[in-house]
């Protein structure tokens, strides 16, 4: 089961509109221009590295947030499902033991911080996200995320530009709310193209 209700926040009015503009026929999706840890929701995405390391932009301040013993859990779990590193397009729920925010979704949109402006990655990380959630709430035996927030993907550091992240992570969204099935390979490379085109 996908979560009911996703919130996409930034500060960013150009990324705001870009989601709006991107997610305009889906009522359950809504993007908000604000603070971040403004929004409580079941869980809440950090757009981390391949590391788990949670020192700059805006995972230290979820780190701040949540406290230094996240970073250790998601790395915990990157170390022993992953062998020390969780590639782009994967993503893992752990637990926050804070109120607001009851789950963290660590999925990183870079393997280091660097430009991604020319890659897949925002629709990776959405789609690893998404895909995370269902998988969690389909074998939870108690607890189940409902609400999900998530910021911009690669849209800081990794400078995506606004369009061209909400245009990926529709596709992410489309992918994953359909059927489950393996396109022609028209398809595939015609949606490809699509993401690559936005901007």
């Amino acid at each position: 089961m996908l979560p009911k209700r996703i919130y996409l926040v930034d500060r960013k009015k150009a990324l705001v509109d870009a989601w709006r503009e991107a997610f305009a026929d889906f009522e359950n999706v809504e993007a908000i221009q604000g603070d971040y840890f403004s929004i409580h929701a079941d869980a809440m995405v950090s757009p981390a590295n391949s590391f788990g390391f949670m020192d700059g932009g805006l995972d230290k301040a979820i780190r701040d947030k949540l406290g230094v013993s996240i970073q250790e859990k998601v790395q915990k779990v990157i170390l022993e499902k992953y062998h020390g590193e969780l590639p782009v397009g994967m993503a893992e729920i752990v637990e926050t033991n804070h109120a607001h925010w009851r789950f963290l979704v660590g999925a990183p949109t870079m393997r280091v911080p660097e430009n991604i402006s020319q890659t897949l990655n925002a629709y990776l990380s959405f789609r690893a996200i998404l895909l995370a959630v269902k998988r969690f709430n389909e074998s939870a035996t108690n607890q189940i995320i409902q609400s999900l927030l998530c910021p911009g993907l690669g849209t800081a550091t990794g400078r995506m530009p606004p369009r061209k992240c909400a245009a990926q992570m529709r596709v992410a969204y489309n992918h994953l709310y359909e059927r489950a099935r393996i396109p022609d390979f028209q398809e595939i490379r015609r949606v490809h193209a699509k993401m690559h085109r936005a901007s």
